[in-house]
């Protein structure tokens, strides 16, 4: 059974006994762990990605970034990003000249601006159905 695999189940039990913490046995050194189960998720995340050779990063939430980085998370170009900020939609602070914002605050204006995208989309099928419109 592949580590994955492992992983995977192990996950299913801890989540069956609804448990917050998952025990971990070391094989080597016949020792055991136990990590919080948010932990041991993103534990299986990585290894996943890992394994099926995709690259990632991890990143503080509250680690500052420059727009350009901002705008490059969010699929936007920088000055798009910077109207965002103007108009008070993201938060950010400057640095000299600089404008610097938090990781945390670009994924929640994310999160925001897909909740409304599939609000908008639902509102638009519903017109369709209601219309007849047969998409």
């Amino acid at each position: 059974m592949s580590s994955i695999e492992s992983l995977k189940k192990r996950e299913k039990q801890v989540l069956k006994e609804k448990k917050d913490v998952v025990k971990l046995n070391v094989s080597d050194t016949n020792e055991s762990i136990e990590i919080p189960l948010k932990a041991f998720s993103l534990l299986k995340s990585i290894i996943g990605n890992m394994a099926e050779g995709k690259s990632f990063a991890l990143i503080l939430a509250d680690a500052e970034m420059s727009t350009q980085q901002a705008a490059n998370i969010l699929k936007v170009s920088r000055p798009h990003f910077v109207k965002l900020l103007e108009t008070s939609k993201i938060p950010f602070k400057k640095v000299g000249s600089h404008r610097r914002v938090l990781l945390k605050d670009v994924l929640n204006y994310e999160t925001i601006l897909k909740l409304e995208r599939r609000k908008n989309l639902d509102f638009l099928a519903k017109e369709a159905q209601d219309l007849n419109l047969s998409y």
